[in-house]
């Protein structure tokens, strides 16, 4: 049997990394030394016991991620390879199948396929399931891991096992492996075309560096078609920089209003963030569509736009995906990614939920002011059509035969301004919402 690791040398090497992990922990931790004799001990009896010989470090970073991966599914230990690869993370182009990732519970959840990629052309579809890469459970997987894994030699070929709901129905299918082929991934972000009766509409894909510019291009040239109403669609959207929702939303309000702002525990993480004073297009009649897969980005704009009655919101609750994290680089090269805030409207409504919940499907995100929910064959021929858009700006796209009664909604609702405005300042769903952020006031 191997000699018995030194004692004083797993407290050491544990205070060490607890200690890096959370510096302001001891004072405010009763017995917290009696706790931390506990972990030493179920270090130190499993480095004697176990059946297997075990690796000191390996126990230590395992307790890491013990004390970070449980408490949310956005908070994670980044081993040094994870960590360098975030920060290089900035490449434009890379061998991979196209996909956004959210981290589920024993899951990956599909935001959205990218236009073009080998996972958009293989219709893989936003709120799908990952299981398994290459036959391996992605259950215990982060986020990076499973990215990394997807991504590989342009050509080579990886095996997805993915899961959908079913039609109708809360349950899940397995369905056939996905074999794709990885190619180069160069983004595509807007796309815009003219409506009938001067109604401009623009389609972003996600909020990247580019996303301004391109909205900013967009909204000139429909300007010059002689635009007066807008349709701002932003389903499928997952989010991306908050610099550039901030700028989305503020370049529709103005006036230096409050577009979103932050909370956590430490007074530190409270942060505002709000429109310039002038605002080109702050009087354009406009409606945002969002759906179930709206998130982050997404709803810091709608929810602004929202709040100060400054569109017309219409399709399914948003995502509810809107907690700050923030990278802790440690002494070794490794780092942790901790949530420390959340994000709230401008009046104050918590855009979060708690996704590990199984009950709170029906809390946070953003209600809409109407209500649509397509069927979903419209919503996947939607998906499908204006993503080709995106990606093929040169390709004539048809769109007669596609039934999006959200965006037929919208046209109406543009058409008619007394119709429009009452909508506007009448909302149920904002109203509601008023009320309990009131409630929720009243309590504290």
């Amino acid at each position: 049997m191997k000699n018995k690791i030194n004692r004083q040398a797993v407290i050491i090497a544990v205070v060490f990394f607890l200690g890096t992990l959370f510096p302001y922990a001891y004072s405010g931790i009763d017995n917290g030394l009696q706790k931390l004799k506990t972990l030493v001990d179920v270090i130190e009896f499993v480095k004697g016991n176990y059946v297997e010989e075990t690796k000191f470090e390996d126990l230590v970073t395992n307790a890491v991620k013990g004390v970070v991966n449980n408490l949310d599914l956005f908070s994670e230990y980044l081993p040094p390879k994870d960590y360098k690869d975030l920060k290089t993370e900035t490449k434009g182009e890379f061998g991979g199948v196209g996909i956004r990732l959210t981290q589920g519970d024993g899951y990956l959840e599909i935001s959205s396929p990218m236009p073009g990629t080998p996972a958009f052309e293989a219709e893989i579809m936003p709120k799908d399931r990952i299981t398994h890469i290459d036959k391996e459970s992605v259950a215990n997987m982060t986020l990076e891991e499973a990215v990394e894994k997807m991504r590989g030699k342009i050509g080579s070929k990886v095996r997805l096992t993915i899961m959908r709901k079913k039609e109708n129905s809360e349950e899940f299918e397995t369905l056939p492996d996905f074999i794709l082929k990885r190619a180069k991934i160069v983004p595509e972000v807007v796309y815009y075309r003219m409506l009938e009766d001067g109604i401009g509409y623009i389609y972003v894909i996600d909020f990247s560096g580019h996303t301004m510019e391109k909205l900013e291009q967009a909204l000139k040239s429909l300007h010059k078609q002689g635009m007066t109403g807008l349709v701002l669609d932003l389903r499928f959207n997952p989010g991306g920089l908050l610099g550039a929702a901030v700028d989305m939303a503020g370049k529709f309000l103005g006036e230096e209003k409050l577009v979103v702002y932050t909370q956590g525990r430490r007074p530190i993480y409270y942060n505002e963030y709000k429109a310039p004073v002038k605002a080109e297009y702050k009087d354009l009649p406009m409606v945002l569509l969002v759906n179930e897969a709206s998130a982050s980005g997404s709803e810091i704009v709608a929810g602004a736009l929202q709040d100060h009655n400054r569109a017309v919101l219409i399709g399914a609750r948003t995502y509810g995906k809107a907690s700050v994290q923030q990278v802790q680089p440690l002494g070794d090269g490794s780092a942790i990614r901790l949530t420390i805030a959340r994000y709230y409207t401008p009046l104050g409504r918590l855009i979060h939920r708690n996704h590990k919940d199984k009950n709170s499907k029906d809390t946070g995100g953003i209600v809409p002011d109407i209500l649509i929910k397509p069927e979903a064959e419209d919503l996947k021929q939607i998906y499908t059509l204006y993503n080709n858009a995106v990606h093929t700006p040169g390709k004539k796209t048809e769109y007669a035969n596609i039934n999006d009664t959200a965006l037929d909604k919208a046209k109406e609702l543009l058409k008619d301004p007394e119709k429009y405005e009452d909508v506007l300042l009448n909302s149920p769903a904002k109203k509601e919402a008023e009320e309990k952020v009131k409630n929720e006031e009243g309590k504290n």
